[in-house]
């Protein structure tokens, strides 16, 4: 490889079967170990110049069932040998088969689309007969959407082949975000100077309200002193949790150390906050998660982290197909994109022109709306 293409190095699994259909290849900056090599699969460590370390491993299943059950033998194998249930795990190829029904292309069975390139990425390519299915995927776990939160998979047309290649993006730039819209946590509420604060922010204004321009008023500031009363006791929840949960190991140690009535009450006093940021994290992980069939207490944390992260990977938007068939992705020409489109649908239009109106108060009425 080397020779015909300098600084690109490659490796297969053809050590494990002559007839290896799975070649790997990378350029010099990248860093590639390989840890275990079949028939069908090839896993590997890679890492990218200023990215942390994951892993890969490279599918080419067998046509009949029996065959491929191996696959399924090692990848198990895998995930419980190398622990990749806390390590970044990135599995890509071709399956071989469907998981579901829609991922047939008979007209009885499916007629889906995906806005992710093609739902269905092998063809027969015949035309007295035509078929095609999605026997290529690319999964990951957890750990690549924490590593990597705004990763995405492509599949393109086929070209000369029967399948679709696909495009992995690891490196997806995120936008930089505006002022953002205003949201109720729910777990403001169980702050103990809530209800004072509303109270207090409510009555700034005046006790009263008689107009919509009052109410507006006071709702701006209500909502001005709720994010001041979330920032200043619950931002960065995480790293609150975590810091409270450091304080409460430290004071434990001492406490078992030299017991005195001073630090078991600051023991105690420890274990509440901890228990108390502890409750206002899963509270505010399960509110953006929107999973509402678990119920709030049973520490979901993690559960509701994770889909957090899934939600916001699958509402990212990356990029906009024009009318043209063309794929833009750099978010300035998509604002624009984005501020024509909608002008278009919802700009403004020439108003009719109505007779007078004339609004008075007491016994006056409306005079005309309409001309004849």
């Amino acid at each position: 490889m080397s020779k015909v293409c300098r600084g690109w190095n490659f490796t297969s699994n053809h050590s494990e079967d002559a007839d290896g259909r799975i070649i790997l290849i990378w350029k010099d900056t990248v860093a590639v170990r390989v840890l275990q090599q079949s028939r069908q699969s090839v896993t590997c460590e890679v890492k990218l110049p200023g990215s942390p370390q994951f892993v890969f491993t490279a599918i080419y299943a067998e046509n009949e069932r029996a065959d491929r059950n191996d696959i399924w033998v090692e990848l198990l194998s895998l995930y419980q040998t190398y622990s990749f249930d806390t390590v970044p795990w990135i599995l890509g190829g071709d399956f071989n088969q469907i998981i579901h029904p829609a991922e047939h292309s008979l007209p009885e069975v499916s007629s889906l689309t995906s806005d992710m390139g093609s739902l269905f990425t092998w063809s027969n390519h015949r035309p007295e007969d035509p078929i095609t299915k999605k026997l290529d995927r690319l999964l990951i776990n957890n750990p690549v959407l924490t590593l990597f939160p705004k990763c995405s998979a492509f599949f393109h047309p086929t070209l000369t082949s029967d399948h679709c290649p696909c495009t992995l993006d690891l490196a997806t730039k995120i936008p930089a975000a505006g002022n953002r819209p205003f949201k109720f946590y729910n777990y403001l509420t169980k702050h103990p100077s809530f209800n004072q604060v509303v109270i207090d922010a409510w009555t700034q204004a005046g006790d009263t309200v008689w107009n919509l321009t009052a109410l507006y008023w006071k709702q701006k500031q209500i909502k001005s002193d709720l994010k001041h009363l979330n920032r200043e006791n619950f931002s960065q929840i995480q790293v609150r949790v975590s810091e409270a949960n450091r304080l409460l190991l430290d004071v434990q140690v001492q406490a078992l150390n030299a017991p005195s009535t001073h630090l078991f009450e600051m023991e105690k006093q420890a274990l509440q906050t901890w228990n108390f940021l502890r409750g206002m994290e899963e509270s505010y992980f399960r509110q953006r998660s929107r999973v509402n069939w678990l119920k709030e207490g049973d520490q979901n944390t993690t559960f509701f982290f994770r889909m957090v992260q899934t939600r916001m990977n699958f509402n990212f938007i990356r990029s906009f197909l024009l009318p043209s068939g063309v794929i833009i992705s750099d978010p300035i020409q998509m604002s624009v994109h984005a501020v024509t489109h909608f002008q278009q649908i919802l700009g403004p239009s020439p108003a009719p022109v109505l007779g007078m109106i004339s609004y008075g108060w007491g016994g006056d009425r409306v005079q005309s709306c309409n001309t004849t």
